[in-house]
């Protein structure tokens, strides 16, 4: 899955400081052979033998012994009541936002540091995301400042909390855990019950991620989760629905299997449904990845404190560590830039690519992006002055060889 490097154009990187970046790459990772990609999937355990399994009794689809494990594994992991496996995250937000009576018109707090998919899923409802800031510490929601927000444009209706500028109610607050570093929750819901305002907790990148002890996925009454081919845990593609509630969960699985009641040879359908349940191959790769999720955040770990020792001594740059509260599975590593701008940052990525390291920049700030630029927002200044600095640097685990062979 390594990609070729990119052809970029724009200014020259500044040669001093492409050449100590690189070489900090090179020193964090001695002796691994380009090119590097960003994060690889790799498969050192049960994944052929369940796959085959399935091949060989035929159970391929969406019935099979493995969906219902890798639903099991993932609720002793987390301690979530439930946990309903999809098709993708995408679909995992989608359906608990909906399940939560998120409906068209309704306005979603959403961060605009985060991959798009969270905000899509807000609008594949007919909702409208409205953005909100984020923070240096753990690149997630600051909470501080929304209480703030809210103070300045919410109200309390009989309906819950509506946007007294637009008129919209304000019907879900979406935190995302960025890069696996948890969002400081105990705070975020504490505000959102103060303004009745149900979380869905993103947890699409925290697989394995603790605050203050407590797994994420499990933080909030609903959470989701990805399994995208670049996640720590991948099933291919891939998501799930997390709650606390043992009969929310039968019902989101329930309308992610077409709403199809069980019947020994008819179809009824109770109610519209939608075909969203996760194939059992799909979940038999699941289930070996999760058998190895101990050994390779022990290998993310020790990545990440290679990353730290090796930019330590490097100006103008660092490395983005977990907050005091929480432990990150440290998904993707990521060096902030203490100064600089998009084409010096992008000059920069020009360089470490062509010296075969697949760095990445930060996602677009989502509400520069054409199909939302008219969403609500409030102000966004600690997003927009963390995205034209961040670099993602490559994080598979298997990059320190720490993974049985």
């Amino acid at each position: 899955m390594t990609r070729p490097a990119t052809s970029f154009e724009g200014p020259a990187p500044r040669a001093p400081f492409a050449d100590a970046f690189v070489a900090a790459l090179r020193a964090a990772l001695p002796g691994v052979a380009g090119p590097v990609g960003l994060h690889d999937p790799h498969f050192s355990g049960n994944e052929w033998a369940y796959v085959k399994d399935c091949l060989d009794t035929g159970w391929v689809s969406y019935n099979g012994s493995y969906v219902s494990r890798f639903e099991s594994m993932l609720v002793d992991l987390t301690g979530a009541g439930s946990c309903a496996a999809v098709s993708s995250g995408t679909v995992a937000i989608e359906m608990a936002l909906r399940v939560i009576g998120v409906a068209a018109g309704d306005e979603v707090l959403s961060p605009s540091l985060t991959f798009v998919a969270t905000n899509n899923a807000i609008a594949h409802l007919g909702a409208m995301p409205h953005f909100i800031d984020s923070e240096s510490k753990s690149l997630g929601v600051d909470v501080a400042k929304l209480a703030g927000y809210l103070d300045d444009i919410a109200e309390m209706t009989d309906a819950g909390a509506r946007n007294r500028l637009t008129g919209r109610r304000l019907a879900a607050l979406l935190p995302m855990h960025c890069f696996g570093h948890p969002v400081d929750m105990d705070p975020l819901l504490e505000l959102a019950d103060r303004w009745k305002i149900p979380v869905v907790e993103d947890a699409a990148e925290a697989i394995g991620s603790t605050y203050k002890g407590r797994p994420c996925g499990s933080l909030a009454p609903i959470a989701c989760l990805s399994f995208n081919g670049n996640k720590i845990i991948t099933t291919g593609g891939g998501g799930a629905i997390l709650t606390r509630d043992p009969e929310l969960g039968k019902r989101l699985r329930h309308l992610t299997s077409t709403a199809k009641t069980p019947h020994a040879f008819e179809f009824i359908h109770d109610e519209i449904g939608w075909n969203y349940r996760l194939p059992n191959i799909n979940a038999a790769l699941g289930c070996a990845m999760l058998e190895q999720l101990p050994a390779r955040l022990a290998a993310k770990r020790a990545l990440q404190l290679r990353y730290e020792a090796a930019f330590a001594g490097m100006n103008h740059v660092s490395i983005l560590r977990e907050p005091s509260y929480a432990k990150s599975n440290y998904w993707l590593a990521a060096a902030i830039l203490e100064d600089g701008d998009v084409a010096e940052r992008d000059a920069l990525l020009k360089a470490v690519q062509e010296a075969g390291f697949m760095c990445r920049a930060a996602w677009r700030l989502n509400h520069t992006l054409p199909m939302y630029q008219d969403c609500p927002r409030m102000p966004l200044e600690t997003a927009e002055a963390i995205q034209p600095r961040l670099v993602n640097l490559p994080s598979a685990p298997q990059l320190l060889r720490t993974e049985p062979a």
